[in-house]
């Protein structure tokens, strides 16, 4: 078990020297990746203390704590030391904890997780993530709260090579907007776009909260959602609206600002949501038989402080077939979900962008954001295997996926190009009873991307 940690704790300061080839800055996929790191110390710490337990007093009896309302409950603090080009030297602290809120053979597991950062580049992040599970599951308490200062690229909108087209679409004159900015405009011929990464710096804060109330002994959940997101001091490092060389440089965040009349500086989303949920998976942490479908409206009025009124809707579906009735770890998963503006417009930085799913897990061979549009879809197929005859220990991964996403300002349709991925992964069990494995995988995607990906548990 000390030598897992100790791989562990090598995985964790060796890390940043592997990275996707879009080497932008993406300070929230490594963070899922440093979280998932802590986890597996955390388990793997945790399981240390259970057997010194047990080889304390053998003939002990368990203790029934079935009336405590906090059971199990565990607490620890994790260091978190990195590195990489684009961010500097990270350093910081990531405490978990984890309970179960009733009774044991009822109740789902709950879990927090959270961090606190700093770069030598004055980069500054936290968030808390919660699961939260009530006395038999009668509730479900989502949360996911951040506050970011930090920076990433965007790629335009729409997948296909039309993607890096700036948002006013093709014209035969300059828009009404450009002319405005410099009235010496009077064509296109004078306007450069940007046609590979295009990094930007702001400062994000999210308050995301969902409750959900089971519905009898069914497995559906319904519920309501608060849902607020704020970027502010926005800075497009590759902008360059002065005419003095007779050229200007348009990034895809700014012609879409500008297109829809958004704040260059801040934006604010802010709404409600009304969810609906079915899971009966056996295993959320790593399924191998059951169903999972979640939608999720979320509205987004003006009188509730966002910039503009608007209305998104996420769509997801998950399913498990089994290949041997013998091994239920031998198996195909399949993911798939959509996610779309249905009314109004939403800030850039809002819109529906691959890897940006709840738990950041789609995508695996992009940069997160790499494919971003008003509407997007997403789907992936994998098998998963045993590596050994008899025992569950090792296990492998292939998978598929593909990507869709539109820009109706740029007339690129959904569907009109999809954006392929594919890959193979390593699984290491880490607690036989939990599930929980450590996933390694490596992606291929289309148009030269690629991507070195570590995790705890299936990513879906």
């Amino acid at each position: 078990m000390n030598k897992v940690y100790l791989f562990v704790c090598f995985m964790l300061l060796g890390l940043p020297s592997v990275w996707a080839q879009e080497e932008a800055a993406n300070i929230e996929s490594q963070q899922e990746n440093y979280e998932t790191l802590l986890a597996v110390s955390k388990k793997t710490v945790g399981d240390m203390d259970v057997e010194l337990l047990k080889k304390k007093d053998k003939d002990s009896q368990p203790v029934d704590d079935s009336d405590k309302m906090f059971q199990q409950f565990s607490l620890i603090p994790m260091p978190v030391l990195a590195s990489n080009p684009a961010n500097g030297f990270m350093f910081g602290v990531a405490p978990t904890m984890s309970w179960i809120m009733g009774d044991q053979a009822t109740t789902s597991r709950s879990s927090v997780v959270s961090t606190i950062l700093y770069t030598t580049k004055k980069q500054f992040m936290t968030f808390i993530k919660s699961n939260i599970f009530l006395d038999g599951d009668s509730w479900n308490l989502l949360g996911d709260w951040r506050y970011f200062a930090t920076s990433q690229p965007t790629y335009g909108l729409g997948t296909g090579p039309g993607s890096s087209k700036l948002a006013y679409g093709d014209y035969d004159g300059a828009p009404d907007w450009v002319t405005q900015v410099v009235p010496e405009f009077e064509d296109a011929s004078h306007i450069d776009g940007v046609d590979d990464s295009q990094l930007m710096e702001f400062n994000y804060l999210r308050i995301h909260q969902t409750a959900l109330k089971r519905i009898g002994d069914s497995r559906f959940f319904t519920g309501l959602g608060y849902h607020l997101d704020i970027h502010s001091k926005i800075k497009d490092n590759l902008l360059d609206t002065d005419f003095s060389d007779d050229t200007i440089t348009i990034t895809s965040r700014y012609a879409y600002a500008m297109n829809k009349g958004f704040d260059l500086d801040k934006t604010v989303t802010s709404g409600i949501s009304f969810n609906a949920l079915y899971d009966s998976r056996d295993n959320p942490i790593n399924p191998t038989s059951g169903r999972y479908a979640f939608v999720n409206l979320r509205v987004n009025p003006k009188f509730l402080g966002s910039d503009k009124n608007s209305t998104i809707l996420w769509m997801e579906y998950r399913d498990y077939f089994n290949v041997s009735k013998k091994r239920p770890r031998h198996l195909i998963g399949v993911w798939t979900y959509g996610n779309f503006v249905t009314s109004g417009d939403v800030p850039y930085l809002d819109l529906p962008a691959v890897g940006w799913d709840q738990f950041g897990r789609s995508g695996r061979g992009f940069a997160q954001g790499r494919w971003r549009g008003e509407d997007l879809w997403y789907g992936e197929v994998e098998y998963r295997f045993p590596l050994q005859k008899h025992k569950d220990f090792l296990g492998g991964v292939a998978y598929v996926n593909a990507t869709s996403a539109s820009s109706r300002t740029a007339d690129i349709g959904l569907f009109e190009y999809v954006e392929p991925s594919a890959g193979v992964g390593l699984r290491i069990l880490l607690n036989k009873n939990s599930g929980a494995n450590l996933a390694l995988d490596y992606a291929w995607g289309s148009r030269g991307s690629h991507g070195f990906y570590l995790s705890i548990n299936e990513v879906f």
